[in-house]
């Protein structure tokens, strides 16, 4: 193996679910150089990718489907401090959630739409209707969410989506 694949490879294993844009930033290697490695990597099973909402992400073959998924969206920060509060005040109501966090409804309903629909968190309905969000696999969730380090570029997004909520809220 080349001292670039075994770079590129070693920057996957110590950041699992890093998409590609962030791969390039981090390696310093020319896109087309990764991407060619990455297939290689790829087709010698030396790494595996998931492609969820719009971007492929790359893991280490230890990570089984479901802890991949978790694991691209805990990229997200936003993702990430919805589901640090839930695990730490499950179970509670959405609308608790997005006002001790400082986001607009609409932000918390997207990232908990797909939170929900890669079964890591779930809604729960009483009698009246309300809804209660907990944690499904708390433990396992727990273990996953310190192997994520999130990208500067990934913090800035949500941190302007966060912004863009306040003023819209005044």
């Amino acid at each position: 193996m080349t001292e670039t694949r075994t770079r590129i490879e070693l920057q996957i294993r110590r950041n699992p679910g890093i998409h590609f844009n962030e791969l390039v930033r981090s390696v310093d290697f020319a896109p087309g150089q990764i991407q060619y490695h990455v297939h290689r990597l790829l087709d010698d099973d030396s790494i595996v990718e998931e492609k969820l909402y719009g971007r492929t992400h790359y893991y280490s073959p230890s990570f089984d489907p479901w802890e991949r998924r978790l694991l691209a969206l805990f990229r997200r920060e936003t993702s990430r401090d919805i589901i640090g509060y839930v695990l730490e005040h499950e179970p509670t109501d959405p609308q608790t959630v997005a006002d001790d966090l400082g986001i607009a409804r609409s932000t918390l309903e997207w990232h908990l739409s797909r939170l929900v629909e890669q079964e890591v968190i779930v809604k729960e309905r009483d009698g009246q209707n309300r809804v209660t969000l907990v944690v499904n696999c708390p433990d396992r969730t727990r273990t996953l969410l310190k192997q994520i380090a999130p990208s500067i570029p990934d913090r800035f997004i949500d941190r302007f989506t966060r912004l863009v909520d306040s003023l819209l809220a005044e």
